[in-house]
């Protein structure tokens, strides 16, 4: 009789002894441990935010070789503008610094030879 008391008395406690999360079972195929559950999440959530950061950067990278290029295609449209005839307000008209050198080259050390003899 004392026998049938205490498996009457412990039979609850069987009940307990159960995983209280049956999705989580380690005998299931599909079974994860909770702390590489965990640890993907993580990775998960880091590999996003990574993912953000460089689609920033390369959109920042993108911004900077666009403003790049338009500034040498301006410089380049100047260029050319500035070439053309009629058009150059930086054209040298009057000589500049080759003026009153009676056609004499330049010596390395900066004065001038005299200018060549015809015969």
């Amino acid at each position: 009789m004392k026998k049938v008391w205490l498996l009457a008395a412990l039979l609850p406690l069987t009940a307990l002894a159960q995983p209280l999360n049956n999705t989580n079972n380690p005998n299931l195929p599909d079974y994860q441990n909770p702390s590489q559950q965990r640890m993907l999440t993580q990775m998960q959530t880091q590999q996003s935010q990574q993912q953000g950061m460089l689609k920033q950067q390369r959109q920042s990278q993108n911004q900077l070789q666009q403003q790049q290029l338009q500034t040498q295609l301006n410089n380049n449209q100047q260029r050319v503008l500035q070439s053309q005839p009629g058009m150059n307000p930086l054209a040298n008209t009057n000589g500049g610094m080759l003026k009153g050198n009676n056609g004499g080259m330049l010596k390395p050390n900066g004065s001038t030879l005299p200018p060549p003899v015809t015969p």
